[in-house]
């Protein structure tokens, strides 16, 4: 027999008004009596007919969380952080919120179904990670998207992505990273350094890739264009470009990676040609993902907040943070400098 919402009443000893009123969160209720209306739920096992009480409201229960790849650090921290600030009340069944985290896979057509599905979905917020695909009939689709999230009442922020029309960006300052991480090479005395870039149509790698070579400008070093290789975000690719740059010149002193899983694969790369780091190369990478402070030797990279720049959207997804003055935050990486980097061999 089908639990009714006059049965939760019943058991509580409220009106079902009151019982809608706490499920639905928009109205105060004493805490003694939301106490005993959500321990009537949870006794009466009540589901609450979730799409009928979306078309009721503006929007669901529902956050989306957009990541790129669900089994890449980088992703799993900020959605961790994320889900960890959508809680609380305001939502229909006690307070909570449900977060799908939806992996894209690094495809824009799966980024757009997926801004669909949670749009059909009514999605009270929707929270987009990493970077852009640099697209102009992509970017024109997502602006379209966006729009009509927003004027469905859904909250759309951008977590470590580049700004956008209709949302909130927490914006990574990629460029200012990638700038410093070479400047530290360069001051060490570096001039051959190969770049291990990761995929051209993303603008994380292009951001990163500007500021190494603005550092390379500033010192007046030339900019080998052979000496720059693009790959995945992962381990073989930056074993593969590791050794492709060896390839094309030998003579290197250091090797700035995409990111620390990219650093990893270049270390590997050196190690099984027989150098030594950093005594014959010196390896740089980007993000400070937890693993790089164990790698042997530990990795000098940039370091993002991922956790708290993750917490931070969330919280402004769920309305419980302004956000930035303009809509837009630039949030600074900063220079971890370790073992994996050290003055050039005489």
């Amino acid at each position: 027999m089908t639990v009714t919402l006059a049965d939760v009443a019943a058991r509580a000893q409220v009106s079902p008004a009151t019982v809608s009123r706490v499920l639905n969160g928009n109205y105060p209720v004493a805490a003694s009596t939301r106490e005993r209306v959500l321990r009537a739920v949870d006794e009466l096992d009540y589901v609450l007919n979730g799409p009928a009480s979306a078309l009721a409201a503006a929007t669901s229960d529902l956050v989306g969380i957009l990541v790129n790849d669900v089994a890449d650090p980088f992703f799993g921290i900020m959605a961790s952080a994320i889900q960890s600030e959508i809680g609380g009340p305001g939502g229909r069944a006690g307070g909570e919120r449900l977060a799908v985290v939806c992996n894209t896979g690094g495809s824009p057509e799966r980024e757009l179904t997926y801004l669909t599905l949670l749009q059909r979905q009514r999605a009270a917020a929707v929270v987009l990670t990493g970077g852009a695909v640099e697209n102009g009939a992509h970017a024109e689709a997502m602006g379209a998207k966006l729009r009509k999230l927003g004027a469905a009442g859904t909250r759309v922020v951008l977590c470590g992505r580049p700004p956008a029309p209709d949302a909130v960006a927490l914006a990574f300052d990629n460029h200012g990273g990638g700038q410093r991480l070479t400047e530290h090479l360069i001051e060490l005395g570096h001039r051959r350094l190969g770049y291990i870039a990761g995929p051209e149509e993303r603008t994380t790698t292009r951001h990163r890739l500007e500021g190494h070579r603005e550092a390379l400008a500033a010192a007046g070093v030339k900019d080998d264009p052979r000496l720059t290789v693009h790959g995945r975000y992962d381990r073989r690719a930056g074993y593969e470009a590791t050794l492709e740059l060896l390839r094309r010149d030998p003579s290197l002193t250091a090797i700035v990676a995409a990111n620390d899983t990219v650093a990893l694969g270049a270390c590997a790369a050196l190690r099984d040609s027989g150098l030594r780091i950093p005594e014959d190369v010196s390896v740089a990478g980007f993000d400070d993902l937890p693993f790089a402070i164990d790698a042997v030797p530990a990795l000098t990279t940039v370091r993002l907040p991922l956790s708290e720049a993750g917490a931070r959207a969330g919280r402004i997804a769920m309305g419980r943070e302004e956000p930035p003055p303009g809509g837009i935050a630039t949030v600074p990486g900063e220079l971890m400098v370790r073992g994996s980097t050290g003055a050039p061999r005489a």
